[in-house]
């Protein structure tokens, strides 16, 4: 089975409320298995536009990527999220080769 991931690029307009919406995301991230592959850090960007913040998040399978996402308990945090940042995230399966 494929892993999924979640590719996510943030600008953040509050980092004190942000860090709200961080603290409220721990309990679906952690009940759907996330793990953080990138969360911010040093970076280039050699081509095309980016935005402040890069995050990469992998999950056992696509469709465990999918229900994180769907969950009440990360909907409940995006709420907080949303009037302090903007953002762009994809939902991808890996490539299993």
């Amino acid at each position: 089975m494929a892993k999924g991931y979640w590719l996510a690029q943030v600008d953040v307009d509050d980092m004190d409320a942000y860090k709200e919406y961080i603290a409220a995301n721990a309990a679906p991230f952690a009940e759907y298995g996330a793990k953080f592959l990138v969360r911010g850090g040093q970076r280039q960007v050699p081509e095309g536009q980016a935005r402040a913040r890069t995050i990469v998040l992998e999950f056992n399978s696509y469709e465990q990527a999918l229900a994180c996402y769907e969950s009440i308990g990360y909907q409940a945090a995006k709420d907080i999220r949303d009037p302090v940042s903007t953002g762009d995230l994809v939902i991808v399966e890996g490539y299993t080769g």
